[in-house]
C-alpha cells in the first residue's frame, strides 16, 4: 500500500484546498473508506479464496461481464498504471537530488529490473518484498519522528476553530476540490485490497487475507495521517502546493541541503518496493483470467515454478508505454477514478452475495455489516461523481477503457464453466 501516493499527492490536493484542517481530514477520511472497503473484502475473501480480486469475485456474485471488465482494467492498466507512477515518481525524486538523471530513462529501467526480479520464483519475489517493505516502513517512520522533532516548525493547527478562518476550514470538506482530493487520497491507499488478488499463493487464505486486509489498512492509515501531518508541519504550502517531490521539499527542511538529498534518495529506494509489489501482484489476476476465459489463455502461460511469465511481460510493455506517453497527474486521475469504480461494485456484490446467503463458507463476516459497507459506498460515490464533474477527461478515458473491453467482451464471448 505505501508508495506513490502518500510521497506525491499532498501537492496537488494543496492546489484546492489551503485548510490544514481540511487537508488532515482528507487523509482520515480516505483511512476510513479504505478500512471499510478492507473489511468488506475480508468476507468476500473468506467465502470465495481465490486469486484474481475483483475479477473473481463479480464474476460469481453479479456477472462474467462485469468481473471481465474489472480484470481487463486491471490487465491493461489497474497495475500497470499504479506501476508507471511510481516509477515515474521515483525519477523524479533522483532528478531533484541528480538534474543529469533522466528521469524517465531511470524509471524504465526500475520497471525492467524488477520484472525480471519477479520472474523466476515466488520465494524469492517474496522474500525481495518482504524486505524492501520492512526498509520501507522503518524510513517512514524515521521520517515522521525526525520531522516531528524539526526545531522551527510551521505555525499549523489541525483544529478548525484555531483555523485563521474555521467556518472556510468546514466548507472545504463539502466542496468539490475535497471530493476530487479523496481520488488522489484513495489512489494512494490503493493496494489495501491487494492479498485478495493472489489468495492461491497464501497459506490458509480464509483466515489469513482477513487479518492481512485489516491489519495492514489500519497501519498504513496511521502511517500516513502523520506522515502528512509531517509534511505541511516542517514545509510552508506555497513550497509543497503542486510539487510531486513533497517528501523532497519536507526533507529539505528537516534534515537542510546535504541530508535532506539522502532523504530524497531513500525515498527514491522506498519507491522501489511499490513498483515491486504491484508487478508481483498484477500478473496474477491476468493468469487467472487467461485459465478462465479462452480468448486471453496465453497470459495463463507460466514457467517451470509456476511464474506467471507472459503476464508480467503484458504488464511491463503496457507500464513502459504510460512512462514514456502520458504525465504525472493525468494517470493518477485516469487510474485513481477507473480503480475506484470496480471497487465500489465489489463492495456492493457484498450485499447481494449475503442475499443470495453464498456467505456460508466464509469464516470472517464483515465487522459492522451493513454499515460498514454502507460507509465505503456512499463515501467512495460522492467521490466518484465529483470526479466525474470536475475531471471529465480523465473520467472519460477510464470509461473508454471499460468500453473497450466490453467490445472485446461480446465479440469474443468467453465459453462460461
Amino acid at each position: 500500500m505505501i508508495g506513490t501516493g502518500v510521497f506525491t499527492s499532498l501537492g496537488f490536493q494543496l492546489g484546492g484546498i489551503q485548510s490544514v484542517f481540511a487537508i488532515m481530514m482528507l487523509w482520515f477520511l480516505g483511512g476510513i473508506i479504505a478500512l471499510c472497503g478492507a473489511l468488506s473484502y475480508g468476507e468476500l475473501a473468506s467465502a470465495m479464496p481465490r486469486s484474481g480480486g475483483e475479477y473473481h469475485y463479480l464474476s460469481v456474485i453479479l456477472h462474467p461481464l462485469l468481473g471481465f471488465l474489472s480484470g481487463w482494467v486491471s490487465v491493461t492498466v489497474g497495475f500497470a498504471a499504479p506501476v508507471a507512477l511510481s516509477a515515474m515518481a521515483l525519477g523524479k525524486y533522483v532528478n531533484r537530488v541528480y538534474p543529469n538523471v533522466d528521469p524517465v530513462m531511470l524509471a524504465s529501467i526500475v520497471v525492467i529490473v524488477i520484472a525480471i526480479l519477479h520472474s523466476f520464483t515466488l520465494k524469492g519475489s517474496a522474500r525481495f518484498q518482504n524486505i524492501a517493505t520492512v526498509v520501507k516502513i522503518s524510513l517512514i517512520v524515521f521520517f515522521i519522528g525526525a520531522g516531528l522533532m524539526v526545531t522551527i516548525p510551521q505555525h499549523i493547527s489541525i483544529l478548525p476553530a484555531e483555523s485563521p478562518n474555521s467556518s472556510e476550514s468546514w466548507k472545504a470538506i463539502f466542496g468539490s476540490s475535497f471530493a476530487v482530493s479523496l481520488i488522489y487520497v484513495s489512489y494512494a491507499y490503493s493496494g489495501w485490497n491487494a492479498s485478495a488478488y493472489i489468495a492461491n499463493d497464501v497459506d490458509n487464505p480464509r483466515s489469513n487475507i482477513p487479518k492481512s486486509l485489516f491489519i495492514g489498512t489500519l497501519i498504513v492509515m496511521l502511517l500516513y495521517v502523520l506522515l502528512n501531518y509531517v509534511f505541511l508541519y516542517t514545509a510552508p504550502i506555497s513550497e509543497l502546493k503542486g510539487q510531486v517531490e513533497v517528501g523532497y521539499v519536507s526533507g529539505m527542511h528537516i534534515f537542510g541541503a546535504k541530508a535532506g538529498n539522502v532523504m530524497g534518495m531513500l525515498i527514491a529506494l522506498l519507491l522501489v518496493s511499490s513498483v515491486s509489489s504491484m508487478v508481483f501482484a498484477g500478473p496474477r489476476v491476468a493468469q487467472v483470467m487467461g485459465e478462465d476465459l479462452a480468448p486471453l489463455k496465453f497470459l495463463s502461460g507460466t514457467n517451470k515454478n509456476g511464474i506467471p511469465v507472459i503476464a508480467i511481460l503484458m504488464q511491463t510493455a503496457i507500464t513502459l508505454l504510460l512512462i514514456f506517453t502520458s504525465t504525472f497527474e493525468k494517470v493518477l486521475l485516469y487510474t485513481g477514478f477507473t480503480l475506484s469504480l470496480f471497487t465500489f461494485l465489489t463492495v456492493l456484490s457484498l450485499f447481494v452475495m449475503r442475499i443470495k446467503a453464498n456467505n456460508k463458507s466464509a469464516t470472517y463476516k464483515t465487522f459492522g455489516y451493513p454499515i460498514t459497507p454502507l460507509v465505503f459506498l456512499i463515501l467512495s460515490g460522492w467521490t466518484l461523481y465529483h470526479t466525474m464533474h470536475d475531471q471529465l477527461t480523465e473520467s472519460l478515458y477510464g470509461l473508454g477503457t471499460i468500453l473497450a473491453g466490453s467490445i472485446i467482451y461480446f465479440i469474443k464471448k468467453p465459453n462460461e464453466n
